[in-house]
């Protein structure tokens, strides 16, 4: 891949981050949870998917000709095993929440408003949660970092990490202005992505 592959990969990223951002922010759920009543989060995440189907697709378009890297066999086999610990972790860590709520199904077939999906929504904090705030995006570095073969790979565990990192942020506003001091002290004793200070405390 060249300079100006990356670069337009990078800006895909950053066109999807902006996108799904914007569309999560406080203004933008309120209209569109007014228009698309308990649709919401469903077709917010569908949304999220089809665009990141578009930035996968565009990665493809600019690395097809990018030649993998000349790894030694250990490398590749620690590397193959860290994405197979991130696959394991994302499963165990699916475990923990809601799925029906997280993908906005549970919603759409009760035809629940989004104000009130969220009201009662609790703030989740038992399982995996005790060791790291956010186990499906740790497991996500896992793999991305883990699958990391080829400069298109490399690239889009680099942005797709980047993402993550930058959108954590956005999403840890809105949840503090949700759940409040509850989840401020929850910050102070649990990391967000490294577990580095073990199980916290019920």
């Amino acid at each position: 891949m060249s300079v100006l592959d990356h670069l337009l990969y990078a800006l895909a990223w950053l066109g999807f981050g902006a996108v799904h951002s914007a569309l999560a922010a406080a203004p933008a759920k309120a209209r569109l949870g007014r228009w698309l009543g308990s649709a919401y989060r469903l077709t917010y995440n569908i949304l999220a998917a089809v665009l990141l189907g578009v930035v996968w697709l565009i990665g493809r378009a600019l690395g097809a000709h990018a030649a993998p890297f000349a790894l030694p066999g250990w490398a590749e086999t620690a590397m193959s095993l860290l994405a197979i610990a991130g696959g394991l972790l994302m499963v165990h860590a699916a475990r923990g929440y809601d799925l029906g709520r997280f993908s906005g199904v549970w919603q759409w077939r009760h035809n629940v408003a989004l104000d009130v999906a969220e009201a009662d929504e609790p703030l989740v904090t038992d399982a995996l949660h005790r060791y790291v705030r956010h186990p499906i995006y740790s497991a996500a570095f896992l793999i991305l970092w883990g699958l990391v073969r080829d400069p298109l790979s490399l690239a889009t565990a680099l942005w797709a990490s980047t993402y993550l990192i930058v959108g954590t942020r956005f999403e840890e506003r809105a949840l503090r202005r949700r759940y409040g001091a509850a989840y401020v002290a929850y910050q102070r004793r649990v990391p967000a992505f490294i577990p580095w200070r073990g199980r916290a405390p019920g």
